[in-house]
């Protein structure tokens, strides 16, 4: 009887390790960025190791940047809501069609600060577009820094200066501003912005400065154009999602973590370390000694003017689909002013 009990010990803490496992759970989260980008080492990374502090180990993440899981950009949508990735961070312009509402943070002269900005889009997602989250769980949905305009060897003052020249477009938004400015739009995600601008395949590139530091730009362009007011020209929606079943399949007290760490006052955090990266950015690019100016107010008045098309055409666009879009422009608008106070 003696043997038996002290098998049975050893055989009960043989299992006790794997036991400890199974109370751990790992989350995968996944990204298109090196792990030098801003987005990783201030966003990304904080905030896995707050869940890890508050869940006490009991919850953690792998983190796979680059798109180490395989696939493009494009895909990280997907890969989340199909289980391949269990959080990842994207722009939703990445898949044009899939956020019709909520891109409307990416019309022309919306957006102001990055906070006020994020804490509207939270409200709005949550009030109008939730439908477009099916299958995932929002963490955190913001808006990056103002895009500015980066050119390789032209300084762009003017719409006349700007006609014809091939820019970079972040987002189909970003497509459509840049053509009613009388560039020529070339849409593509980031990390192939650089090769294309080494080579001279475009000119310009359409992005906001915390992007410039990892991609190298202050190095491949020499002329930073940013646009005087306090609205952005144009800036980019972004979101941290997680795989629903796996959010699901969490006990209460993980659950609570991750709730904890989601919302309004996420969004705002995130975008704040999205604010102090596009700081270091510009700094990098007058370090080089390039030349960073401000469009001219009178002139962006007449960029502002030219740009009033595409928020048009987006409400008739939006509205055929059966909703008000005018009145989803106004909301994201009120949101935007309540924040911004």
């Amino acid at each position: 009887m003696k043997n038996r009990a002290y098998v049975l010990g050893l055989a009960c803490a043989s299992l006790m390790p794997f036991a400890a496992q199974a109370q751990e759970v790992v989350l995968k989260v996944a990204h298109f960025l090196p792990p030098v980008s801003p987005a990783h080492t201030k966003f990304i990374t904080p905030w896995c190791d707050k869940i890890a502090a508050e869940s006490q180990g009991k919850m953690k993440c792998q983190i796979y940047p680059a798109m180490q899981l395989g696939g493009t950009p494009p895909q990280l949508l997907n890969q989340v809501r199909d289980g391949v990735a269990d959080i990842v961070w994207t722009l939703p312009g990445y898949t044009p069609g899939r956020f019709p509402t909520s891109e409307v943070f990416e019309l022309p002269f919306v957006t102001t600060t990055h906070e006020a900005s994020s804490r509207a889009m939270w409200d709005f997602v949550q009030k109008h577009s939730m439908n477009e989250f099916a299958g995932m769980k929002p963490i955190a949905t913001w808006v990056n820094g103002p895009n500015v305009l980066h050119f390789r060897t032209k300084e762009v003052k003017t719409l006349d200066d700007l006609k014809g020249m091939k820019v970079r477009a972040p987002s189909r938004l970003g497509t459509k501003l840049l053509a009613s400015l009388g560039a020529t739009p070339v849409g593509m995600p980031v990390p192939q912005m650089a090769e294309s601008l080494s080579k001279g395949v475009i000119e310009g590139a359409l992005i906001p400065w915390e992007v410039v530091p990892a991609t190298k730009t202050h190095e491949l362009t020499k002329f930073h154009a940013e646009a005087s007011g306090e609205y952005a020209m144009t800036t980019a929606t972004m979101i941290f999602v997680m795989n629903q079943k796996k959010y699901d399949s969490l006990s209460p007290e993980l659950k609570k973590v991750i709730d904890d760490n989601s919302g309004r006052e996420t969004s705002a955090w995130v975008s704040a370390q999205f604010k102090g990266a596009d700081a270091g950015g510009r700094e990098a690019a007058v370090s080089r000694g390039n030349t960073v100016y401000q469009i001219a107010p009178a002139e962006i008045t007449k960029w502002r003017d030219a740009s009033k098309p595409v928020a048009e055409e987006w409400v008739k666009e939006i509205s055929a689909k059966g909703v008000n879009g005018q009145q989803l422009l106004d909301d994201a608008n009120a949101l935007v002013t309540q924040y911004s106070k």
